[in-house]
């Protein structure tokens, strides 16, 4: 048995295909395979049932599992407290990012942190908020990019910047012709949201005092949307059918023209807090301080904001 083994089992666990596993393992299909195989002709046990579809663990298969996220994430442990005491610089980071934060953020900072720390191996995923947390929890990354607070035991945060709330409104919208808006001037049913699973829509309806949850009725629109994209609400609300919220970085690649649409709100700006998160017993605290130092001295020059009133993330 051996630690590489262990992490292939649990890789087809996340996954429940071996395929999409080894993939994720770096490794070609039949090499995974073939390890598993062996930690399963040792013990004479089937860990998984390769029957179903999609793959399920076994009643033993899932008492391994158990013990092997033990086992792999004590193994990793030793190499984080080596480099930490080396104050190294490298290996393998696992970040996850959230929807609308990695199309502004990332490209601000990723060149220049793989410039500066060329001996580490940043893997990357684009994934919910809920999503990101459970994978911290579970050991299966390193830290995220999310908004907070989150309100997590197991969480640490540590915030990067704070990024305010900017109104797109059509020519024809009642709120067009004012220099600024306000909170209370925001209507529910007028605006143009992201679907669920995206915390910024958690952000807009807890902003949104005004919120009723049947708020079909008191829809005129004739109808009711939400997108996974901000790229699809603002042609939308071009269209003029209703206002949308964008976060302050997405507005800044907007063409001059509909830059003429964007409504600033009024001091203290609503804003959501951009942290970087990570579990209370990380070890790799060099990379997460070499990653938050490299974002803040990205960030300081496009966006810095103190006069702002943050917005909670979560459901309530």
């Amino acid at each position: 048995m051996t630690i590489t083994q262990l992490k292939y089992v649990l890789s087809v666990a996340e996954h429940k295909n071996f395929t999409v596993a080894a993939e994720h393992s770096f490794v070609t299909q039949p090499t995974l395979s073939m390890q598993i195989q062996k930690l399963e002709d040792q013990f004479d046990i089937k860990i998984f049932d390769r029957s179903k579809k999609p793959i399920e663990l076994t009643d033993i298969g899932k008492k391994v599992v158990e013990q092997a996220k033990i086992i792999v994430n004590e193994g990793s442990r030793i190499t984080d407290i080596v480099h930490q005491h080396k104050r190294y610089v490298g290996g393998e980071f696992r970040l996850g990012i959230i929807p609308t934060v990695m199309p502004t953020l990332l490209p601000m900072f990723l060149s220049n942190f793989t410039k500066k720390y060329p001996k580490v191996k940043l893997i990357i995923e684009e994934i919910t908020t809920e999503e990101i947390i459970k994978k911290i929890v579970d050991n299966n990354l390193d830290a995220g990019l999310a908004a907070t607070p989150l309100e997590n035991e197991f969480i640490k945060e540590s915030p990067l910047y704070y990024e305010p709330f900017v109104g797109l409104t059509p020519q024809e919208h009642r709120l067009y012709k004012k220099n600024q808006i306000e909170i209370d001037d925001l209507e529910m049913e007028d605006i143009l949201l992201l679907e669920d699973g995206h915390c910024f829509k958690d952000n807009i309806i807890n902003l949104c005092r005004n919120y009723k949850t049947n708020n079909n009725n008191n829809n005129n629109k004739g109808f009711q949307l939400e997108s996974g994209s901000f790229d699809t609400l603002i042609k939308l609300s071009k269209e003029g059918l209703g206002m949308t919220l964008l976060p302050y970085l997405h507005t800044l690649d907007l063409n001059e023209k509909d830059k003429t649409l964007l409504k600033e709100f009024k001091t203290p700006k609503p804003a959501r807090e951009i942290s970087l998160i990570y579990h209370k017993k990380q070890l790799k605290i060099q990379l997460i301080e070499a990653l938050k130092n490299t974002i803040d001295g990205v960030v300081r020059g496009a966006i810095s904001f103190s006069d702002v009133k943050i917005v909670s993330p979560l459901k309530k």
